[in-house]
């Protein structure tokens, strides 16, 4: 009989968990320890020099966040996985493992605010440079890079505008170029799209987002070869960006219904953002479910489903725009995604209101730009509440 491959959410509920054999706990326990005791020096220096499994200080490793490492490596299909006290944490952390002074990084240009400016202010202090390119132009990607280039770096789908960059594509270039391609799937999810069955090397998350799923953690996680992460995992004990055990437990029990969320998210961003395409007052959806999306087809063919981010812009300026927003009830003026609520901004005033409007303009992030996080409510209501704040403008 051949054994067959466990499921998505199967692998979410029980990958990485060790079922105490002294107590029987069906759920994974919380180390909610700073350091751990040894019989001997010996034991002491076995475990310090790797020659024996073990844990010395939580700021190095902890039996609770290893399970979240080792359920996430299942479910991106990676050989081994790192987590940390939040997203950029996992982002800053993983370019000091890539990079040094003198090395270039291509990158996609639509970004979230925190990595645009970890690009264009943190990374030069060290003497790296980021060319910045349009996510769906291969050509641009592939004549950005040079001989020192050591990463290319792409969001997808992107924030806020949801482009979809060609994952195999880019991977390819990676591979042709010497360098090492880095994707921040975050909005995608490892239920939506796996990114290292389409060649990406290294893929990292916030896991504030979909993956905790909660609106009650902060987190990041990152994923790729052991060899890789071994290195980062030196890094993040030098950096200090360790996720804390009970963060941690918050992070796994929220994997185990990473599924179930987001068919929910799925299906809540499909109804809404065809509604949206709809309204008369709105002008532009940007949705990779949509048919009239510019990537629909390549989002088809590498992801699952498309996610419970929807942005669009209204007919109207900034001020009306705003209005709209605050008319808003179901839905919070608030700048994250991925949880059980329904969130709402313009990121003009939320995750890029650092950005140059320069920069904003290049992204195609404009002031009458909105981007709704959808929840796991009922999509009705998500619309209702929407149809009642449009009536108001």
């Amino acid at each position: 009989m051949v054994s067959r491959d466990k499921g998505f959410s199967t692998k979410a509920v029980h990958a990485g968990d060790k079922r105490g054999s002294s107590t029987g706990a069906v759920v994974e326990p919380i180390y909610e320890t700073s350091v751990f005791a040894f019989s001997s020096t010996k034991q002491l220096v076995d475990v310090m020099s790797e020659k024996a499994e073990g844990y010395v200080y939580t700021r190095y490793g902890n039996p609770t966040t290893r399970s979240v490492e080792n359920k996430m490596a299942e479910l991106e299909q990676s050989e081994d996985a790192a987590v940390f006290s939040s997203g950029m944490a996992a982002i800053a952390t993983t370019f000091f493992t890539l990079v040094s002074s003198g090395d270039h990084v291509v990158s996609t240009r639509d970004l979230y605010g925190g990595t645009l400016e970890f690009f264009n202010k943190v990374l030069p202090k060290f003497g790296v440079e980021a060319t910045l390119v349009e996510a769906t132009d291969l050509d641009e990607i592939r004549s950005a890079t040079r001989s020192n280039t050591k990463v290319i770096y792409a969001e997808t789908p992107t924030n806020p505008t949801l482009k979809v960059a060609d994952l195999s594509a880019v991977a390819k270039i990676g591979k042709e170029k010497g360098a090492t391609v880095v994707v921040d799937s975050t909005f995608a999810s490892p239920y939506n799209t796996k990114p290292t069955e389409l060649g990406v090397d290294v893929v990292v998350h916030s896991a504030t987002k979909y993956l905790c799923g909660h609106n009650d953690v902060t987190a990041g996680v990152v994923c790729g070869s052991e060899r890789f992460v071994q290195e980062l995992k030196k890094m993040r004990k030098s950096l200090g960006g360790t996720l804390d055990p009970l963060a941690a437990w918050l992070l796994l029990r929220g994997l185990k219904t990473l599924g179930l969320r987001m068919e929910r998210h799925n299906s809540n961003g499909i109804k809404v953002a065809t509604y949206l395409e709809r309204h008369p007052k709105v002008k532009t959806v940007h949705y990779p479910g949509l048919e009239s999306h510019p990537q629909h087809a390549i989002a088809k063919r590498q992801m699952t489903g498309f996610g419970g981010v929807v942005s669009f812009e209204i007919d109207r300026d900034f001020e009306t725009t705003a209005k709209f927003v605050e008319n808003l009830k179901l839905c919070s003026l608030a700048s994250s995604l991925g949880g059980t609520e329904t969130l709402v901004t313009q990121p003009v005033t939320a995750s890029h209101y650092f950005v140059s409007v320069e920069d904003r303009k290049k992204a195609g992030i404009t002031d009458q730009l909105i981007r709704l996080a959808l929840g796991i409510e009922d999509p009705e209501d998500i619309i209702a509440d929407l149809e009642q704040a449009f009536n108001k403008i």
